[in-house]
């Protein structure tokens, strides 16, 4: 039974099929490797629907700038490169793929299409990135639709501004990238005028720490009087942008999780979501965004979900380092009440530190609290980051990335538990985390508790009870089935004895009184019990783990 709540599935296909274990730092394609679209077959497809999973995120599909020769589409010069893969996020062609995913490139996306009905007939939504703010710095769309115009083909390029230029100019300025101005990086790229960089930088001078690889699209916001200039008829790079969004809904694609969303004008998204949606109804939206008080425009604008990074993400790592008591996370959940189901949970991506790294914990299985928590606390989509389920250490130092407990998306490399597992070679321990992600998922998104229930903090009620630095309780309701859940942060079993106050049952259309059977939903074993706030409820909560149990009266 599906509930309503995601669960995304976000993979790299460079990395998740690559099972080569003679990696070299900065190692080139021919001498590392790259997975490809043919790597999701029926069977990886069924295991990755069976951990738990409605949407896959594959990331990097758009063509970027890179390193590799391909017909058609030579090497991106180093100087507006980052890394020998070069960085999905500086895309050059919206209309293609990375040729370097299809085991023909002259049939990307053919092969891309194949991914998408494989995804599809394993009852999967299909989700990309689009990345609206920035392009790459050598943009050139050679497979764009007859009618289409390029992006700055029309452009006005001796004025800093104009609301229909698709990018903002620095007129008599060449680009120069460097840490210090005064000694750049030389080599053959030549951008002249020179164009702002992604990361809002309007001067020709990006340094080695800015998007300096990208140019930032322009949606009307002219940047040195503040002024915006949405009206109609809107900025030409709107339209532009919708076209792009068209072309892949028609492809199949069910879904955008739309890369620095906050960094683009709400009225824009407003304007295209409404269009996407005249024709592509049931299209979903993600907005990667980092300040909750914009949250409330951008899900008035038609996103369906946002990221909740600086709330419950940034509040479980600092439990996990132990710099910050669970019961902090009563603050995350009261700084945006009203938005659960809109946002979107989670534990790892692409741009964060792996949970099993040295950076955090260490060890996956030290990680799974978190990811319970954030599972099961709200009716929010949950994201699991390839390799997670497999506690992937990301303590590689790839060439680009150093070893700074992530797993690199600017070169060609493989991921070390993900390749253990494809091949067959995963220990004990790797093999019973994904087990533990796998009940924990599909829990999240088959009961219907987790996916559409009330939820009712433990925590006032229960000081003094429980250690709060390292155990959260929560309740979740729904159709007067009640679930209790236990969170233990802590390495050592818990025996604690859990209060429900009479509030929590006026507030479920529950009594004091009640009887009804209990189950541990995970265990499948069952009891009897009788609902009464004025005794504690005793439950044994695993170490670095948790216990649920749902009561559900006898009518």
């Amino acid at each position: 039974m599906m509930t309503g709540k995601i669960s995304i599935y976000q993979v790299l296909p460079r990395l998740f099929g690559n099972t080569n274990d003679s990696l070299k730092p900065n190692g080139t394609l021919e001498e590392n490797g790259s997975g490809k679209f043919d790597d999701f077959t029926d069977e990886v497809l069924r295991g990755i629907k069976g951990l738990g999973v409605t949407h896959v995120w594959y990331t990097g599909v758009l063509d970027h700038a890179t390193g590799t020769d391909f017909p058609g589409k030579p090497a991106t010069q180093p100087e507006v490169l980052k890394g020998i893969a070069g960085s999905p996020y500086a895309v050059r062609d919206y209309y293609d793929v990375a040729p370097e995913l299809a085991v023909n490139p002259e049939n990307r996306e053919e092969e891309f299409r194949a991914l998408i009905e494989r995804t599809h007939k394993a009852q999967m939504k299909v989700v990309i990135d689009f990345v609206p703010n920035h392009v790459s710095r050598v943009y050139h769309s050679l497979r764009r639709p007859p009618l289409v115009r390029d992006l700055g083909a029309d452009d006005k390029t001796d004025v800093a501004f104009d609301k229909n230029n698709n990018y903002y100019y620095i007129p008599g300025s060449t680009l120069i990238i460097g840490d210090d101005h005064a000694d750049p990086v030389h080599g053959a790229f030549m951008e002249f005028p020179a164009k702002a960089t992604g990361n809002d930088v309007f001067t020709p001078y990006p340094s080695e720490k800015d998007w300096y690889e990208t140019v930032k699209l322009n949606y009307g916001w002219d940047p040195y009087t503040w002024q915006e200039h949405y009206e109609s008829p809107v900025p030409d790079t709107w339209n532009k942008m919708l076209d792009i969004l068209l072309y892949w809904c028609a492809m199949g694609v069910d879904a955008f999780r739309c890369d620095m969303a906050g960094m683009v004008p709400v009225p824009f998204w407003k304007w295209v979501i409404g269009k996407v949606h005249l024709s592509h109804p049931e299209t979903e939206f993600v907005a990667e965004l980092y300040e909750p008080i914009r949250y409330k425009s951008y899900i008035e604008a038609g996103f369906d979900y946002l990221y909740d990074k600086v709330g419950l993400y940034d509040t479980l790592v600092g439990v996990l380092k132990g710099q910050t008591p669970a019961s902090a996370v009563s603050d995350t959940w009261k700084a945006v009440e009203g938005l659960s189901g809109h946002l979107l949970h989670f534990m790892e991506n692409h741009d964060e530190q792996r949970l099993a790294s040295d950076f955090i914990s260490g060890d996956g299985r030290k990680a799974f609290p978190a990811m319970a928590l954030s599972a099961l606390i709200d009716s929010s989509g949950i994201m699991t980051y390839f390799g997670q389920e497999l506690g992937e250490r990301g303590m590689d130092e790839e060439g680009f990335s150093g070893r700074d407990g992530r797993t690199t998306i600017f070169d060609y490399w493989s991921v070390p538990a993900v390749r253990l597992w494809k091949t067959g070679r995963a220990s004990e321990e790797i093999l019973g985390l994904r087990e533990k992600y796998t009940l924990l998922l599909n829990l999240a998104i088959n009961d219907p508790v987790f996916g559409r229930g009330q939820f009712f903090d433990l925590m006032y009620a229960n000081v003094g009870r429980f250690d709060f630095t390292k155990q959260y309780a929560f309740l979740r309701s729904f159709d007067q089935e009640v679930a209790l859940v236990v969170v233990n942060f802590d390495d050592k079993d818990a025996f604690l004895e859990i209060k429900t106050p009479e509030l929590a049952l006026d507030m479920f259309g529950l009594h004091k009184g009640m009887v009804g059977t209990v189950k541990n939903p995970i265990s499948g074993d069952k009891g009897a019990m009788e609902l009464n706030p004025e005794y504690p409820y005793q439950i044994e909560v695993p170490a670095l783990g948790v216990a649920i149990r749902c009561f559900r009266p006898v009518v």
